[in-house]
C-alpha cells in the first residue's frame, strides 16, 4: 500500500492526503497547475515536502514534522516506476537497450539484463521491435517501451504522468487494455495523473480531485460524479447542473425558480441553511406532455456532435437553465428544436445536497467539508 500525507509551501503549495492499495489504479485529476504532477514528484523524491510522511509497502520513504526531516530516502532507492508524458527514451539506444539500461544496478550481467528486457517487450506485445531506435517507433510504440522500462525494475509503485495525452485515440484505447491487463499481474499501487475525466472514470478504482494543491475529495468514480463533496468538486468534475437554495427539513428551494423540491433529509445539514445541490443526468427526464411534477421549459440552446445532442433548457418564468444530453433519435422523438417547449421531470431521490462553499478558495473548502 502507498500512503501519502504531505504539506509543502514552495515551489508548489501542496496539502495532499491519499492512499493507494496494491493492484489499485488511483487517478489524480484537477485543472492545469493544480499540483498533480508535483504530487508524483514528491512521492518519487524528485521534490521534498516540508512535512508529512510517505510510506510504501511498510517502508518509510519520507517523514518530516515542524520543518525537521527525519527520513528522506533518495530517489534512486525508492522503488518507483515513473512514466512521463514525453516517454524520455534515450535516442541513441534501441528499444531493448532502453529497457536494459534501467537494470544496470540490479543485474550486473549484460546477458541477463537483455533477457529480462526482451521478456518485457513480449509482455507489452512489441518483441519484434527490440532492435528499432526510438525515431523508428510510433508514439504508441515508444510509450510501450517506456512502460516496459518503468516496470522492468519491478517497482513497488507505478507513477503515470499523463502518459496517454499525446497519443491518438485508437492507440490510447489499446494502451488502456494493456494497462488493465498487466495491472492484475503487477499487484502494486498505480497512480495516474490525467486531465481527462473520461479516462479517469474508465481506468480508475478511485479518483482524488486536486485544486490549488489541495486534495478535496477521494471517491470511486460513481460516488464522485453523483455525490461530490462540495460545489467546487462538482464544478471540477464537470457536473453541469449545479444549483443553490435553502434546505429545511426535506424541503429544498431553488434559487431563481419558484419550485420547492421534496428531498430526503439525512439530518446532516441544519434547517434553513444555504446549500448547493446537483442532479445527475440519470435523474432528469424530458417529456412531450406534462407530468404531475414536471416543469415547463424552453429549448434555449441545441447542439449535436455525431449522434449525441446537448440541450440547454430554460425553466419557464425563471432564469434557471437545465443541461441535458440525449441521442439524436431521442431528440427527434421528442420533437426538440430551438425555441420549442418540453416538460422536465426530476427524480428527487437523485438530488445531492452539499455545503455551499466559496468556489475560489479550496483551502476553506477542505476545512469546511471536513467539519460538515
Amino acid at each position: 500500500m502507498l500512503k501519502v500525507q504531505i504539506k509543502q509551501a514552495y515551489p508548489m503549495p501542496l496539502q495532499i492526503q491519499l492512499e493507494c492499495l496494491p493492484g489499485e489504479l488511483h487517478a489524480l485529476v484537477g485543472p492545469s497547475g493544480s499540483g498533480k504532477t508535483s504530487t508524483l514528484r514528491v512521492i518519487a523524491g524528485l521534490m521534498q515536502a516540508d512535512e508529512g510522511h510517505i510510506q510504501c509497502a511498510d517502508m518509510n520513504w519520507f517523514s518530516a514534522a515542524h520543518a525537521q526531516v527525519e527520513i528522506n530516502i533518495p530517489t534512486a532507492k525508492r522503488s518507483c516506476g515513473f512514466l512521463f508524458q514525453q516517454y524520455a527514451l534515450f535516442p541513441h539506444l534501441s528499444a531493448l537497450e532502453n529497457i536494459a539500461i534501467s537494470l544496470q544496478n540490479a543485474y550486473p550481467n549484460t546477458k541477463e539484463r537483455r533477457v529480462i528486457a526482451q521478456q518485457w517487450l513480449e509482455k507489452l506485445g512489441i518483441s519484434a521491435l527490440a532492435q528499432r531506435m526510438p525515431h523508428e517507433l510510433s508514439g504508441g510504440q515508444q510509450q510501450r517501451v517506456a512502460l516496459a522500462r518503468a516496470l522492468a525494475r519491478e517497482p513497488q509503485v507505478l507513477l503515470l504522468d499523463e502518459p496517454f495525452s499525446a497519443i491518438d485515440i485508437p492507440t490510447r484505447h489499446a494502451l488502456y487494455k494493456t494497462l488493465a491487463s498487466i495491472r492484475k499481474e503487477l499487484n502494486i499501487p498505480i497512480l495516474l495523473v490525467t486531465h481527462d475525466l473520461k479516462e479517469a472514470s474508465l481506468l480508475a478504482d478511485r479518483i482524488t480531485v486536486i485544486d490549488q494543491g489541495i486534495s478535496l475529495q477521494t471517491a470511486s468514480p460513481r460516488v464522485l460524479f453523483q455525490k461530490p463533496r462540495n460545489s467546487r468538486v462538482a464544478q471540477l468534475v464537470g457536473i453541469n447542473n449545479i444549483y443553490t437554495g435553502i434546505f429545511s427539513a426535506g424541503s429544498l428551494s431553488w434559487d431563481g425558480c419558484n419550485r420547492v423540491l421534496q428531498v430526503l433529509d439525512k439530518g446532516k445539514i441544519p434547517a434553513g441553511q444555504k446549500v448547493a445541490w446537483v442532479i445527475p443526468q440519470s435523474g432528469i427526464s424530458v417529456h412531450e406532455q406534462a407530468k404531475p411534477n414536471s416543469l415547463v421549459a424552453t429549448v434555449h440552446q441545441l447542439s449535436s456532435i455525431g449522434q449525441i445532442a446537448s440541450i440547454q433548457f430554460q425553466i419557464k418564468d425563471s432564469d434557471v437553465f437545465v443541461n441535458w444530453e440525449a441521442s439524436s433519435a431521442e431528440v427527434k422523438r421528442l420533437s426538440i428544436q430551438l425555441g420549442s417547449e418540453a416538460h422536465i421531470e426530476f427524480d428527487t431521490k437523485q438530488i445531492h445536497i452539499m455545503p455551499l462553499r466559496p468556489i475560489n478558495d479550496p483551502r476553506r473548502l477542505q476545512e469546511s467539508s471536513q467539519s460538515s
